[in-house]
């Protein structure tokens, strides 16, 4: 898919999955484009855990109980870990961001979907217990999960406030 056409058509999908495997080959590719993603000072605080294994997905269903969690045949968890080396910046929030969001466009260009669940990850003690079933080491911390696989739905980006209400060019 041409990047535009995928930017065009990138959107979370919070629906149910088809029982279909993620391909090892698209997964490893999904995650790569996550760690190449722009990193404050190169720190690249960002880390990623790949959840495949059918008991620890229903686990995670169970804290974070959505038709998306349920079928999904991955989870992935994104990590950041705190870093202040440069002259006490932190860039630990926009990495996140930044690697969450080349991946989301990666799961579109290969034809599967996704969504970026970080606000239910801060609600009702829900980091806290992912992070005790994943055994999440101090230092890191759960900033989002995003379930993935082969959509049973159309996936639609939600509608967009118009150009000109959102750009200033100067």
């Amino acid at each position: 898919m041409e990047f535009f056409d995928v930017v065009k058509n990138r959107g979370s999908y919070r629906g149910e999955f088809l029982p279909e495997a993620v391909r090892d080959e698209d997964l490893e590719r999904i995650l790569d484009a996550g760690i190449r993603a722009p990193s404050g000072y190169n720190l690249q605080t960002t880390s990623f855990i790949a959840v495949k294994d059918a008991r620890l997905r229903a686990e995670i269903a169970g804290i974070l109980s959505t038709p998306a969690t349920r079928t999904a045949p991955v989870i992935l968890v994104v990590l950041s870990a705190f870093d202040d080396s440069h002259e006490g910046l932190s860039f630990e929030m926009v990495d996140y961001g930044a690697a969450t969001e080349n991946i989301m466009l990666a799961i579109t260009a290969l034809g599967y979907a996704g969504v970026w669940m970080d606000g239910m990850v801060r609600l009702d003690g829900a980091r806290e217990k992912l992070t005790a079933l994943l055994s999440i080491p101090e230092g890191k911390t759960i900033r989002t999960i995003i379930p993935l696989g082969r959509p049973a739905k159309e996936v639609k980006q939600r509608e967009k406030k118009p150009f000109a209400q959102r750009v200033q060019i100067l």
